[in-house]
């Protein structure tokens, strides 16, 4: 446990103590948890408690204990952290996100954090004692693990806070520590075992709202959707929905124009793996604690989730012809070239004589009886006026006859 578990009055008054008194004082200091705060986006952890002590060191002149921490996340696996804010007290139940090493909220400058995770990966607890003590070429008969703890942890607050071990200690820390500070390389930071980016989003119907970068060392997490009827989440890059996501995806929620103000959320549950060097910092900014870092790695079973909200877009009418008040120009109609008629081939006479055509414009009526009667006494009054008139014509020439005789 370190000088910061203390008071922060305490704290910085820099008061050296044994080891044994820090421990006591600082767990009987510190403050009760408060209910836990709500953030989605990453896996999360509470502090249960110290996994391990150490020996006490002297960090620039000041006496520090050195402790390994427990953090638990919400499947139950534990993960054993170290501290890298020496200036920062933890607080009793606090809950923790995993995140970046660029969001560090401590005191400390977190200067060199990449040496930090070589540090982690070639010392202990990835190292047994003895086998720390070998890589440094160290008497191994009175260095154990409460020496190869407090060895670990000067040398983490060397990079993360620019402290120095002033002060020998147990036999062998000083060595060690010398040894790890000169040997430490940059080695890149871990992937993380699941986060979302950001946890919320909000915008207008109509429209892809919220752009959710999806980072794990897991692969095809199967999603988990709620949303109201017609909102499916996209893939940002190709806009087709999506039901499984990998590391480096992008989606958002694509919502109808005419959806009404609404929100919705997606989750995501893997098997990943924690890996040493992972940030966990405090969740909650009302209260501060520790900020921690992974000393080994984990499988664990981890969840994240985000969320967005939006509100009602407007619905676009069609957009209506605009009036052209310039009268248009007639067309003219391009030229066409006239057909040459083609030669007819002349008819042959023919030895009938063709009948004559019927006149198309007079209609002709059908013969009924009372025609036929009135026709028949036409012809029977011709025949008696001719009659007549040859009766006539013949009864003249007979009187002109007498007439010459006489």
């Amino acid at each position: 446990m370190s000088i910061s578990s203390l008071p922060r009055t305490v704290g910085r008054s820099g008061l050296a103590a044994s080891a044994a008194a820090f421990l006591a004082f600082g767990l009987a200091a510190a403050p009760a948890a408060a209910e836990p705060e709500t953030h989605d986006g990453s896996a999360r952890a509470q502090y249960i408690g110290n996994a391990e002590s150490g020996s006490s060191v002297e960090m620039d002149g000041k006496g520090v204990g050195t402790t390994l921490f427990n953090l638990k996340l919400e499947d139950g696996t534990v993960l054993t952290t170290y501290c890298i804010d020496l200036e920062t007290g933890i607080r009793t139940d606090a809950w923790y996100r995993e995140d970046d090493w660029s969001t560090y909220p401590g005191k400390g400058e977190f200067a060199e954090p990449a040496k930090v995770r070589w540090i982690l990966q070639n010392s202990y607890p990835e190292l047994s004692a003895a086998e720390l003590a070998a890589a440094a070429g160290v008497d191994n008969r009175r260095f154990g693990d409460k020496q190869a703890l407090a060895a670990t942890q000067a040398a983490i607050w060397h990079f993360s806070n620019g402290a120095k071990l002033t002060s020998d200690g147990s036999k062998g820390v000083k060595e060690v520590y010398d040894y790890l500070v000169g040997a430490a390389k940059d080695v890149k930071q871990p992937a993380p075992s699941l986060s979302i980016t950001p946890g919320e989003a909000s915008g207008t119907a109509g429209e892809t709202v919220g752009e959710f970068l999806i980072e794990t060392n897991g692969s095809n997490i199967p999603v988990a959707l709620e949303a109201p009827p017609g909102v499916t989440l996209v893939d940002l890059e190709s806009g087709e929905p999506v039901d499984a996501v990998d590391d480096g995806d992008t989606v958002g929620f694509s919502v109808p124009e005419d959806a009404e103000a609404g929100q919705a959320s997606f989750s995501l549950e893997t098997s990943a793996t924690v890996e040493t060097g992972r940030l966990f910092r405090g969740e909650s900014d009302k209260a501060e604690t520790q900020t921690l870092i992974t000393a080994e790695d984990s499988e664990a079973t981890v969840s994240a989730s985000a969320s967005a909200s939006w509100t009602e877009g407007e619905v676009t009418p069609p957009e209506s012809p605009e009036p052209n008040d310039e009268p248009s120009e007639p067309e003219s109609p391009e030229p066409t070239e006239p057909e040459s008629p083609k030669p007819t081939e002349p008819e042959e006479p023919s030895d009938k004589p063709s009948e004559p055509a019927d006149d198309q414009n007079e209609p002709t009526l059908p013969v009924t009886g009372g025609a036929l009667a009135g026709l028949v006494a036409a012809g029977v009054a011709a025949l008696g006026a001719g009659g007549g008139a040859i009766y006539l014509s013949r009864k003249r020439k007979a009187a002109g006859s007498e007439d010459l005789e006489g």
